[in-house]
């Protein structure tokens, strides 16, 4: 970039602070979009997967019990909590998607992005289940494939990868907040935290 362009991009007088994002500003974009584009695809395959070889199938039991496949299609959140809102799961995971591009534009922390990242991939999956499955579209049943302990999900909700995806980013969140870490790339001290 040249002088002149970092002069802008800096806000130096007649120029527009946010006229050219520097590269680093790219790089964490970059980071926030790879992280959500892989978290997707892994969850479309895991699903994909699930729905090729789980169908009519008794549960597979995985590392002596600890976790099984098994596959449902879930119309509502976390034990199929609000079953009957299915499209309102989908208006929320809108209002995220926005809420993260709105965040996307001052952010300048990789750890923020990778958390970012996942949230987004993780609403995303599910969110295109929701549109493109059965019965119908925003009325579409997610496809959940793993259970913690128990076959059938008595001991913690069947989940998939981009629910995996959202509580992790989500939990990174939470550090980063809690370390004092903020989107912008600073960090603040202790005391500031107080």
């Amino acid at each position: 970039m040249s002088a002149d362009r970092n002069q802008v991009a800096a806000g130096h007088p007649g120029g527009d602070p946010v006229a050219t994002p520097s590269g680093h500003d790219r790089r964490v974009l970059t980071v926030l979009a790879a992280v959500a584009v892989v978290a997707l695809l892994v969850d479309l395959g895991t699903k994909q997967l699930a729905l090729s070889l789980l169908a009519d199938r008794e549960p597979v039991r995985l590392l002596g019990g600890a976790l099984y496949l098994t596959l449902i299609r879930n119309s509502g959140a976390a034990f199929s909590l609000g079953a009957d809102y299915t499209w309102v799961f989908s208006l929320v995971t809108l209002v995220v998607i926005g809420w993260i591009g709105w965040l996307a534009r001052s952010l300048r922390s990789v750890p923020w992005a990778i958390s970012l990242g996942l949230v987004l991939g993780g609403a995303l999956g599910n969110f295109l289940d929701r549109v493109f499955r059965a019965p119908g579209p925003f009325l579409g049943h997610v496809v959940d494939m793993f259970s913690l302990f128990d076959p059938r999900g008595q001991i913690w909700p069947i989940f998939n990868i981009a629910d995996s995806a959202l509580v992790t980013g989500v939990i990174l969140a939470v550090g980063l907040e809690l370390t004092g870490r903020q989107r912008d790339g600073r960090r603040l001290t202790a005391r500031e935290r107080r």
